[in-house]
């Protein structure tokens, strides 16, 4: 059986929406950007919800050359959406009915992982119906301080991360210093 696994972006206050309009921390690097190639590379499905793929369409769809890009475009990308109709990028499948049993469907079939992006109503089903197997998330050394777990109005700001620490239980201890 294919492994689901999700992967999306998160500050520290919990916000996961918009990513495109945060503020930059000056990319992912070369590391970042090998790991992302290595999942796509290691992945021969992509799934998503409307909105993510409404966020990602008009951006993949227009690059050419770039390593993430030219696999996101080849890949075949699963939308569960039922407003979707016409999707605009190539290899696009809109699965228009329960997208827990045309998930399932799709992770009992051959082959290798299956990426999930973005984080909403479909990861939360996925879940539920116990298809995810792996959840990364690349938590942004920021507050955006519009919503999430340390939202209060007004409150921003960026920070560096001074430490790392992984106990044996799977916590992870993520020590951030503000960056004045």
């Amino acid at each position: 059986m294919r492994t689901i696994a999700s992967s999306t972006y998160i500050t520290l206050d919990g916000v996961i929406d918009d990513p495109q309009n945060w503020p930059t921390v000056g990319g992912f690097t070369d590391a970042g950007n090998k790991i992302q190639q290595e999942r796509l590379e290691r992945s021969d499905a992509i799934i998503m919800g409307r909105r993510t793929y409404e966020g990602f369409a008009p951006v993949f769809s227009a690059m050419a050359g770039d390593p993430i890009a030219d696999r996101m475009n080849a890949l075949p990308k699963y939308v569960v959406s039922s407003t979707l109709t016409e999707p605009t990028w190539n290899n696009t499948i809109v699965i228009d009915h329960d997208p827990v049993d045309a998930i399932r469907e799709l992770k009992e079939q051959p082959g290798a992982d299956i990426i999930q992006f973005g984080f909403g109503q479909l990861t939360h089903a996925l879940m539920e119906a116990g298809l995810l197997d792996e959840l990364r998330l690349w938590v942004h050394p920021f507050i955006v301080g519009t919503e999430g777990l340390l939202h209060r109005p007004g409150l921003s700001g960026t920070f560096e991360m001074v430490d790392a620490i992984t106990l044996d239980t799977g916590i992870v201890i993520l020590t951030y210093r503000a960056t004045r």
